[in-house]
């Protein structure tokens, strides 16, 4: 009897001592909440881009906004999760309208539609990512805005590389 005493109070000692998950802060869901919405519109962009867009430059940077972007919120994903957000899986309605609206131009005009969005969304995104690499509560997170801006970065200088965005 003793032995059974001592082997519960050893197994609650040791989940006495395991960490406890912490809740997420409200700075750390609203970054979440916003990089997942773009993120996922440039990966979906990006797609239409590979497809649609006029010149090989077009297509190859769609097809880099995909990949990265997919790896990058399958990383988000994981980390969100792993602190208690919840990770959404469809666009809302905003950003669904606006690729709907992209999806349907062509040639120069799907183009110029293009490059003003990606070059919006990547201002917005890189501006939350270094903020949350600065004042996020979660290390984890703020580790992985640091390492993400720099991907921002990278995109804007090839989404400038293609040119301006023309009408």
């Amino acid at each position: 009897m003793l032995l059974v005493r001592i082997s519960v109070a050893a197994a609650l000692g040791v989940a006495l001592l395991a960490p406890s998950a912490r809740a997420a802060s409200p700075t750390d869901e609203a970054f979440v909440a916003k990089v997942s919405q773009g993120g996922m519109f440039e990966v979906k962009l990006g797609q239409v881009a590979a497809d649609q867009g006029s010149t090989q430059d077009l297509r190859d940077q769609g097809n880099t906004e995909m990949h990265d972007h997919t790896l990058v919120g399958d990383k988000l994903k994981s980390l969100a999760n792993g602190i208690g957000i919840t990770f959404p899986n469809t666009l809302k309605a905003q950003f669904q309208d606006r690729l709907d609206r992209l999806r349907a131009l062509s040639g120069r005009a799907f183009d110029s539609g293009y490059l003003r969005a990606m070059e919006d969304i990547h201002a917005k995104d890189g501006a939350a990512f270094a903020a949350e690499a600065r004042n996020g509560s979660d290390p984890k997170l703020r580790a992985f805005a640091a390492e993400t801006h720099r991907i921002v970065e990278r995109h804007v200088g090839e989404l400038k590389a293609i040119g301006p965005a023309r009408d």
